[in-house]
């Protein structure tokens, strides 16, 4: 993997362990010379996650929309920043500079941003790795929402697999260095509404 895109959020949220897994995943980024995409923002653990790629001599790409340079607060210090129109052009410009995706904790937009690159994945749209950095068990409750969607029948144990998981920001990274997407069924099977 060249680039990995990293969704997280804007905010560094109440718990230190945020800040210090996005500087933790920073700094192993650039220690295995994988580049950061993200969202392109100084603040929370977006900005923090790219300082510590940038102190550690990596590069980062950020991936900012016009309309939310002075809002998200754009990232003066980055590789690259790439201005673009639209939430839209951003998130197809990040899928395009990155080899696989890590989603950090985050808010409603790492969210989105988790769920339509999962969903792509499914859609065979890409067949790159999406992996959860499950920092002090944040994501947790969503893992379980998702395991009882498959019980529910509503996704396949397939389509759940396409995710990997870890606390641990290295074991996050071997993953997805390891990963091999699976063979994907049809998702819906014929005769089902």
């Amino acid at each position: 993997m060249k680039r990995v895109c990293v969704f997280c959020g804007s905010s560094p949220g109440v718990n230190p362990a945020y800040l210090e897994a996005a500087r933790a995943l920073g700094g192993a980024l650039a220690a295995r010379k994988i580049g950061l995409v993200y969202g392109g923002s100084s603040v929370g653990l977006m900005g923090a996650v790219a300082d510590a790629v940038l102190a550690s001599g990596g590069e980062a790409v950020g991936v900012l929309p016009r309309g939310l340079e002075a809002r998200e607060v754009g990232h003066s210090g980055l590789t690259e920043l790439h201005l673009v129109g639209s939430m839209h052009e951003r998130k197809a410009k990040m899928a395009d500079l990155a080899d696989g995706f890590i989603a950090m904790p985050g808010g409603l937009g790492t969210l989105e941003e988790l769920f339509e690159i999962w969903t792509w994945a499914l859609l065979g749209v890409h067949q790159k790795p999406v992996g959860l950095l499950d920092t002090a068990g944040y994501y947790a409750p969503l893992i379980a929402f998702v395991d009882h969607a498959v019980r529910e029948g509503f996704v396949r144990e397939t389509h759940r697999t396409l995710v990997v998981v870890d606390g641990a920001e290295a074991a996050l990274l071997d993953k997805l260095a390891a990963y091999t997407p699976p063979d994907l069924p049809k998702w819906v099977a014929a005769g089902r509404t």
